[in-house]
């Protein structure tokens, strides 16, 4: 049975983020598109599990790392992800974009 990120230690997050960057790598250079994106969406859950949710807060504003064009408004956090909207810096917060949630290994000041 496999383990829960949130069981691991910061040590133990930080050697499974070394070995999927590797696999990542390695499945880039094969070609091999859907496994690299697999990979790259576990380094960021196990990122999220190294950073202290209470850093972030609702009411808040971040920049979405791989996303300059959008900000992300907090609505409320949820463990490790937050809950918000997208929006344009210059266009109006919560304009029709749905509610989504973010690991907030992607959220950046």
């Amino acid at each position: 049975m496999e383990r829960r990120y949130s069981d691991f230690t910061h040590e133990e997050l930080r050697q499974e983020i070394a070995e999927l960057t590797e696999k990542a790598q390695k499945a880039e250079q094969l070609g091999m598109v859907n496994e690299f994106a697999v990979h790259e969406r576990k380094i960021v859950m196990a990122r999220s599990y190294m950073l202290d949710p209470n850093d972030f807060k609702a009411g808040e504003t971040y920049e979405i790392s791989g996303d300059p064009e959008h900000h992300f408004y907090v609505e409320y956090m949820n463990g490790i992800f937050a809950w918000g909207y997208r929006f344009l810096p210059n266009k109006e917060r919560k304009s029709s974009g749905e509610e989504e949630a973010l690991p907030i290994s992607l959220l950046e000041r």
